[in-house]
């Protein structure tokens, strides 16, 4: 995470929100067969365990169990000019948000691993298709058996959580009034929206 302590996001239930929104993830591993990373929807349990699926035939996933790992989740991020402040000497920066969750990797059973598959599905239709969710009952017998066979999953034991919201709320109110500018002109107004929210939470703390 940055080492600016200005942009540390300390709140665990905020970055456990994010993360459950943005539920997709990078997976990093280092094991006998050298560093991995895997690309895996997350599902955060309502007792705060962290939970993925893999192909069973992943590199990664036949070196996870029992080993450390960190997940890395990231969404909304963009470019800042050195153009768009009003101070001298300034240079070009990032703007980003992300989580790490570090712990051991702990591989599911098959009961679990369903409950896991059951829970997120039902999460994930409910968020975007409500009307008409999709369930594992709509499938022919014996198919999503025969599919998990195929399918890894774990869990984090003893995580850990540190997250980044760098949006330039260490800079002054005029050179934040430029910022929300720069990027609403280069279109970026979802940017513009956080740098002007988390300006405002620096003036209220």
């Amino acid at each position: 995470m940055h080492p600016n302590r200005a942009f540390a996001w300390d709140d665990e239930a905020e970055m456990f929100d994010f993360v459950r929104r943005r539920a997709f993830a990078h997976i990093f591993a280092c094991g006998e067969e050298g560093p991995r990373v895997a690309h895996a929807p997350l599902h955060v349990t309502d007792d705060g365990r962290v939970q993925f699926h893999l192909f069973a035939t992943n590199r990664l996933a036949r070196q996870l169990d029992g080993q450390p790992i960190v997940i890395s989740i990231t969404d909304l991020d963009g470019y800042q000019s050195a153009s768009w402040y009003v101070s001298a000497d300034q240079v070009p920066t990032w703007h980003y948000q992300a989580v790490e969750i570090e712990g051991i990797a702990r591989r599911l059973d098959e009961p679990a691993l369903v409950r896991l598959l059951d829970d997120f599905t039902a999460e994930m239709e409910g968020r975007f298709s409500p009307e008409k969710p999709w369930t594992r009952a709509k499938m022919s017998p014996g198919k999503f058996e025969s599919l998990i066979k195929g399918i890894a999953a774990f869990e984090l034991d003893g995580r850990r959580l540190r997250g980044t919201l760098k949006f330039n709320q260490h800079k002054s109110e005029d050179d934040l009034k430029a910022n929300l500018a720069g990027q609403s002109n280069a279109g970026r107004l979802d940017l513009a929206q956080a740098i002007e929210s988390h300006w405002h939470r620096r003036r209220e703390r």
